[in-house]
Order: C-alpha cells, then sequence, then structure tokens
C-alpha cells in the first residue's frame, strides 16, 4: 500500500523508444477507460540515455496507433531519483532489471522494482523481448504482452488505491 496520491508507475527498457513507451501509452489508455487518469500517473524511461529527447519508435507508434495508444512521450534515462519518485518501477527484461537495482540504496526503492512479465496472466513470458532488430511481427508481439501485463499493473494500481 502507499500513501501517495497519485499513485507513480515507471516504465523501463533499455532506449525508452519501443517497449517502455509502449507500456506507458497501453497504460494510460487502461487508466483513462477506467477513470482513474487523476490517480495513476505513468511514465518511462531507459537505462541509458542515447535516444533521450526522442519519441518512440515510428514502428512501434505506427503498430501501437493501430490498437488505439498514442505513443506521445520523449526518450529519457531512469535517474536514482525515479526510486523514490515512483510506487512502481516496472522493467521489461532482466538487463534493464540490474540497471535499474544498480541505482537502489535502500530495500525500499529496490521493493519497488518488479518484472513487468510478473503481472501478465495469459502470457508465461519472463521478459519483453526488444523488437528494434526484428520485423513488425515484433512490434505486434510486444503489444499483446504489454496489453496482458498492463491489465495486472491496473488491478495492481486499483488495489493500492483502494487500500
Amino acid at each position: 500500500m502507499t500513501d501517495r496520491t497519485p499513485l507513480h508507475i515507471l516504465f523501463v527498457c533499455m532506449g525508452n523508444i519501443c517497449r517502455s513507451p509502449a507500456g506507458e501509452g497501453v497504460l494510460a489508455h487502461l487508466v483513462a477507460a477506467a477513470g482513474l487518469s487523476d490517480r495513476v500517473k505513468i511514465d518511462s524511461a531507459g537505462t541509458i540515455g542515447m535516444h533521450a529527447g526522442s519519441p518512440a519508435d515510428p514502428r512501434m507508434r505506427a503498430a501501437a496507433a493501430q490498437r488505439g495508444y498514442d505513443l506521445a512521450s520523449r526518450a529519457r534515462q531512469v535517474t536514482a531519483e525515479d526510486l523514490d519518485a515512483f510506487d512502481l518501477i516496472l522493467t521489461m527484461d532482466e538487463d534493464n532489471r540490474r540497471g535499474v537495482l544498480a541505482l537502489a540504496t535502500t530495500d525500499a526503492q529496490r521493493h519497488r522494482v518488479r518484472s513487468f512479465c510478473s503481472f501478465c496472466e495469459k502470457h508465461s513470458k519472463t521478459e519483453v523481448p526488444d523488437p528494434y532488430y526484428g520485423g513488425s511481427q515484433g512490434f505486434e508481439k510486444v503489444l499483446d504482452l504489454l496489453e496482458d501485463g498492463c491489465q495486472g499493473v491496473l488491478k495492481w494500481a486499483q488495489q493500492e488505491i483502494k487500500d
């Protein structure tokens, strides 16, 4: 349970141009549909700063738009301050998890870092694959996983808000 309102959720992948901005967009869509936009704030970041300031990859934006998601955020690098500012930090793969945990200095910060796939109910993947170097089917698969896991994240957020 958190004593913060609104609840803050951060998605993290490597460059913050494919998986994490898509996660941000999918969850924002679900949160808005649930009428919770004023109670749940969502952001995304990358473990590297190479793409800082850039929009999401055009292939991911196109795939997301076909499903009704707007990926309007700009890439940024995750910071040590994020570990205190966010109630839940969702990493897309084990490398991302290690990168975020390297910034943590307290058990409370480490506790906020979770694997995104731990929220999936329909898929048994343990990581969201990076679609950057693959074809269009990779972006669709990522969106399938994000839609599944974001349902679980929404349930978690609703429970946190209720408590």
